[in-house]
């Protein structure tokens, strides 16, 4: 059986490449880390995992990247695989659409940009801890 995946999603290429540092400094080879640049290119990456038995456990995105929004894209994500678990990290976010993504896409955590490390890794216990 392949390890779960942990994905993240940013149209700032410099934003994934922190997300990917983190991400191993806190859990090293215990996930598969898959990193999307668009919320379309997201929901492909999704199917093709999904397709290869890969299980998603967490999904980090941005709210405000071309094309589909976060919230949207997160709602898309919700209604298909209510199981993973879902964050928002975003300096732009408006109001409205975080809390369309709490109640829409049962949103487990907004973590606003620059985000502090150490949050983001123990929202990402957290979340992981509820599965």
């Amino acid at each position: 059986m392949s390890k779960p995946a942990i994905l993240c999603v940013d149209d700032e290429v410099v934003i994934l490449e922190s997300l990917e540092i983190e991400l191993r400094k806190a859990f090293d080879d215990s996930y598969f880390y898959e990193f999307a640049e668009s919320a379309n290119e997201a929901l492909e990456l999704v199917e093709e995992l999904m397709a290869e038995q890969v299980d998603i456990l967490v999904i980090v995105s941005d709210w405000l990247m071309p094309g589909m929004k976060g919230d949207e894209f997160l709602i898309n994500i919700h209604n298909k695989y209510p199981k993973i678990v879902t964050l928002m990290l975003t300096g732009q976010a408006e109001p409205e659409a975080v809390e369309r993504a709490i109640n829409q896409a049962n949103l487990y955590a907004y973590l606003p940009k620059p985000w502090d490390s150490y949050k983001l890794i123990e929202t990402i216990k957290s979340g992981l801890s509820n599965l």
